[in-house]
């Protein structure tokens, strides 16, 4: 049937109905779950809903996106159910009594799209069987593709005494074939889970594993007050992040271009740069910058 969302046998549709069985409260960590056909971008849609004063716990997801963003405006398009795009809205400046978590301070919020990124390993190692790293601060590698990336922007509420929303969005290329593989400006080649010779690309179990994986990182984490080290977060983002320990060349949003070693992250999430000699061996924080990786 033309037009139907079963023409692509290799990329059957999400069942909204099953997601929300599976992850919304209260038999899930979620509050709320959106499935679209189609949307300009997750992110948007998202941050719009927290604008409006939406509570933590929502989640939007859409089959396809015509106008989705990476970081520094970047373009992330992907054909129809070919790939996952969702995003999440979070309030971690507010507390929440029924869990015990206190607000977490805002100096900590670079920690969120390296949380979701951990989960994000996790997933594609367990499910798809495939050896994923991340690329500080926000790409999901296989091999050294680009399988994924992360975006999390902060959103002021309607009421100014309150603490901003963070929208946290994932786009991750599951069945993209090797003509439908974006071009990325940063010279990274991309790639998909199908291309990489995943075991499993069903995006239902790949999604659902996704969301618990991010939910339950921030469950951590809020519950630890915000505190990447004493919820474990630290560990394991050092522990799936390839960046650490290789030369990089780091593109600043300044333009201002800086080489050096990555030696760590600190206590907020910040990439710490070592300048090679004859530079004082004084690491250099970094909230934000493009990394390429040095052979």
């Amino acid at each position: 049937m033309p037009g139907s969302p079963y023409t692509d046998l290799d990329r059957p549709p999400l069942s909204a109905a099953r997601l929300r069985r599976a992850l919304v409260a209260p038999h899930g960590p979620w509050t709320r779950l959106e499935l679209r056909a189609e949307t300009g971008s997750t992110n948007a849609d998202v941050a719009e809903a927290a604008r409006a004063g939406e509570p933590e716990g929502l989640v939007v997801v859409a089959e396809r996106q015509t106008a989705g963003r990476g970081r520094r405006g970047r373009a992330w398009q992907s054909p129809p159910r070919a790939g996952i795009a969702a995003s999440v809205l979070l309030r971690p400046g507010e507390a929440d009594a029924d869990r015990g978590w206190p607000p977490a301070p805002q100096t900590g919020y670079g920690w969120l799209p390296l949380l979701a990124g951990v989960a994000l390993v996790e997933t594609v190692t367990r499910l798809a069987e495939l050896d994923a790293a991340l690329k500080w601060p926000n790409d999901l590698l296989v091999g050294d593709a680009k399988c994924a990336g992360i975006l999390a922007e902060a959103v002021p509420g309607p009421e100014p005494a309150r603490p901003p929303a963070i929208v946290l969005g994932v786009g991750l290329n599951v069945t993209l074939r090797a003509d439908e593989l974006p071009e990325n400006p940063t010279g990274l080649p991309a790639t998909s889970l199908q291309l990489a010779g995943a075991a499993a690309t069903d995006r239902d179990p790949l999604l659902r594993a996704l969301l618990r994986g991010i939910a339950e990182w921030y469950g951590e984490w809020r519950a630890a007050g915000g505190d990447a080290v004493a919820s474990g977060l630290r560990d394991a983002y050092l522990a799936a992040c390839a960046t650490i320990g290789r030369q990089v060349r780091v593109l600043l949003p300044g333009g201002e271009e800086l080489t050096g070693t990555a030696t760590g992250i600190d206590t907020d999430g910040q990439l710490l740069i070592t300048p090679p000699p004859p530079n004082p061996p004084t690491p250099r924080p970094l909230a934000a910058g493009d990394i390429l990786h040095l052979r």
